[in-house]
């Protein structure tokens, strides 16, 4: 059978950008797959020609963070894998990695076949699943060995907040971390101190405070960077990489930036939202907009906040960028009207995260277009082990590909986005960095900004464990690192009697009287002056009693001072 010409493709006279170098080429594709990159190639007929002069041809982007059709807080995310997808493609993102997310208790593979069952159908781009661990069991570490060898999932996400919902402790987290390490898995966090939050939300709400600004004020930034130093350290104990979700703020950032410097395998990630926008949207008198923003962790209110972690994603302190797109809309956030604690978190993103990287990135100076490729898509793609069948231009990868028009611009509006929300947190911001096609698998699906999607198009894409690019450094450690015994002579020295559990029992019921090793207190004996102590005396003892319990009632002394014996007792 004939290929038909939407299956061959040929971009001509654009500048191709990778992570490492960019250069002017002609791209041919077929079938699905990139088989010549070069110039004046020598190609079959009945190709499809794209003009791509004065534009760059770049890998698709892959974004690592989001959650369609996830149901959280009494509610389900207004984008489905639909909607999601379809918005996906729109703005220039060809793959998305979704997070598995069931209540407690809930066997991993079943959640695991769940999110396959809503997703397959559905997606109109590639995708893959991260799976999160919000218990722990033996069953939890089999299922986990189950997913990584029979189902193509090599990252799981354990939560630091959302306590008695998501939440795990210090000591099982540190069990997920070892089990990842032992899989070859890349283990990811939402770093937060979920104990303080409880406590600090409640506080606020006894004082009167339930708008959305309760929603920061309940987790100011060192309670994110405190869990993101903590989870740093837990991962090293572990020997176990790490991958840090959604860095919203600078201290955390700091944590993440300090801890690479020392060699720590972690890598940051930080989202669109936080690149874009701040937190002072919280204090806005319009309860709806104010709502509309709130997510975990939080924007920040300070407004120097977007430009920091750009300078971070900028020099590889921070590794990717993702949205965490989770939409409600306005009549979901109302559940939590009278609350803070109960308005759904979450906002968009996976649209507008590659413009907005653009535009705050590429144009403001920050960051280079190979810079830009590695943030949005290349280093998701080594990460996750997707490299270089994802997130590169080169023969035998996918044809996950955009033409991308750095000059030209555009308004961001809930009017004309193509999600499923009513509310866009990025309202009314013009960006430059727009897609003008976008081919997915070989397919054109934006096509000089018409879109024409398909749904179930998009495939579940497998993604192998111990990607080099995350486990080489480990796998060393694990050799070089191992704790080594001291080899020394046996000791042959005197060994005090340790005291029996009964006789500690005996000493603690009754303190005063004396064990059958020690039958009167024994104290330092220095001899008295003209009756009074010497104040270098001890009268300590580990029963509690006193020096002269014996010789004085308690509570009673005799004064006898120099100047003659006093003719009463006084009591003190």
């Amino acid at each position: 059978m004939p290929l038909s010409a939407q299956s061959r493709l040929l971009l001509k006279g654009g500048k191709v950008v990778n992570d490492d170098q960019s250069f002017y080429a002609d791209i041919y594709i077929e079938d699905g797959i990139i088989k010549q990159v070069g110039q004046n190639l020598v190609i079959p007929g009945g190709a499809r020609t794209i003009d791509a002069r004065g534009k760059l041809i770049i890998p698709g982007g892959i974004d690592p963070h989001t959650h369609m059709q996830l149901p959280f807080m009494g509610t389900q995310a207004a984008d489905d894998f639909y909607s999601g997808t379809k918005a996906a493609l729109a703005g220039g993102t060809t793959m998305i990695i979704d997070f598995v997310m069931d209540q407690r208790g809930v066997s991993l593979l079943d959640a695991y076949e769940k999110w396959r069952g809503w997703a397959d159908a559905k997606v109109c781009c590639d995708y893959a699943l991260h799976v999160g661990v919000t218990w722990w069991s033996d069953q939890v570490a089999k299922d986990m060995e189950v997913l990584c060898k029979e189902k193509g999932v090599n990252s799981f996400k354990v939560f630091m907040a959302y306590k008695d919902v998501f939440m795990l402790e210090d000591n099982e987290i540190y069990e997920v971390f070892r089990k990842c390490s032992e899989l070859g898995a890349l283990p990811m966090i939402h770093a937060e101190n979920g104990h303080l939050i409880d406590i600090k939300s409640k506080e606020l709400v006894k004082n009167g405070i339930t708008g959305p600004e309760g929603h920061e004020m309940c987790r100011p930034e060192e309670v994110e960077a405190e869990a993101t130093q903590r989870a740093i350290t837990i991962a090293n104990q572990a020997n176990s990489p790490l991958y840090i979700v959604h860095v919203m703020s600078k201290s955390a950032a700091d944590v993440v930036a300090n801890e690479r410097r020392k060699g720590r395998v972690v890598f940051g990630e930080t989202l669109a939202a936080g690149l874009g926008t701040d937190g002072t949207h919280y204090w806005n008198k319009c309860w709806r907009h104010a709502s509309g923003h709130v997510m975990g962790p939080p924007l920040r209110p300070d407004p120097t906040t977007p430009g920091y972690l750009m300078d971070l994603l900028s020099n590889n302190d921070l590794s990717t960028s993702g949205s965490d797109n989770c939409t409600f809309n306005a009549d979901q956030k109302a559940i939590g009207k009278d609350d803070f604690r109960s308005i759904p978190n979450g906002v968009n993103g996976v649209e507008d995260r590659m413009s907005i990287i653009w535009e705050k990135g590429v144009r403001s100076g920050k960051m280079d277009p190979c810079r830009f490729v590695a943030v949005t898509s290349t280093n998701t793609a080594k990460l996750f082990n997707l490299y270089p069948q994802k997130g590169r231009i080169a023969v035998g990868s996918d044809a996950d590909i955009v033409i991308w028009d750095p000059n030209e611009k555009r308004t961001i509006s809930a009017k004309t986005h193509h999600q499923a929300v009513d509310f866009n947190i990025f309202e009314g911001m013009t960006v430059h960095g727009v897609p003008l096609f976008v081919i997915t698998n070989g397919q054109v699906v934006l096509d000089e900004g018409q879109l024409k999607v398909t749904q179930g198009l998009g495939r579940f894409i497998e993604t192998p464990c111990n990607a080099d690019y995350v486990y080489n450094k480990i796998r060393t450690r694990e050799q070089v690192c191992q704790p080594q015994k001291v080899e020394r002579e046996e000791y042959t020295g005197s060994v005090i009697e340790v005291v029996q559990q009964s006789s500690v029992n005996k000493l603690q019921s009754n303190p005063l009287q004396p064990t059958d090793s020690q039958q009167t207190p024994q104290f330092t004996n220095r001899s008295r002056i003209d009756g009074v102590r010497n104040m270098q005396d001890s009268s300590f003892s580990l029963s509690g009693a006193q020096f002269d319990d014996q010789k004085i009632p308690r509570g009673h002394r005799s004064l006898n001072p120099p100047g003659g014996k006093s003719s009463g007792i006084s009591s003190f």
